[in-house]
């Protein structure tokens, strides 16, 4: 598979887009859906269970054993976002797993079944260069970093990158 990934663009014109997609609170991939304007493509570069993870996510997660998970959702042939997520495997019902194992369907439309919370935290070096290594093209300037959480206790970590497909190819 094709996809092309820049970094967001820099020109002042789209720095209003950044800032509202940096301080978005739901569902990134609901949003990427509607720019696209069609359904997006999720692309899995690593899908693994580990005890082996930075230790910002054992601070933010707890927990023993997680689901390590990069993606890429892109459309049109350009990637709009590329992310990093740690699920919690003892804090989420055995359903998301299974949703989350076949590799196909964007954590946004898991969680939508779920009572959760999103919180806002500082990525770690550690937890920017886990997803920088699989996806290359580091830019903080376009990241964020948010802890899901549910009634019970915390279940995700996710660090993602907003790149240039999210913004309109511009027209001749």
């Amino acid at each position: 598979m094709s996809v092309e990934r820049q970094l967001f663009p820099a020109d002042p014109r789209h720095a209003p887009l950044l800032r509202a997609l940096l301080a978005l609170d739901g569902s990134t991939t609901r949003i990427c859906e509607a720019i696209a304007q069609a359904d997006i493509t999720v692309q899995l570069h690593l899908q693994r269970q580990t005890g082996d993870v930075p230790a910002d996510v054992r601070e933010h997660l707890g927990g023993e054993r997680w689901l390590e998970r990069v993606t890429s959702l892109h459309a049109h042939g350009r990637v709009m976002m590329d992310n990093l997520s740690y699920t919690r495997l003892d804090a989420v019902p055995d359903w998301f797993l299974d949703g989350l194992d076949a590799g196909q369907a964007p954590v946004g439309h898991l969680l939508q079944h779920l009572f959760v919370k999103r919180e806002t935290r500082t990525a770690s070096d550690d937890m920017a260069e886990a997803l920088w290594r699989h996806v290359g093209a580091p830019d903080r300037r376009a990241s964020r970093c948010y802890r899901v959480i549910t009634p019970e206790s915390p279940m995700m970590l996710i660090f993602e990158a907003w790149r240039d497909g999210m913004v309109p190819e511009e027209r001749s």
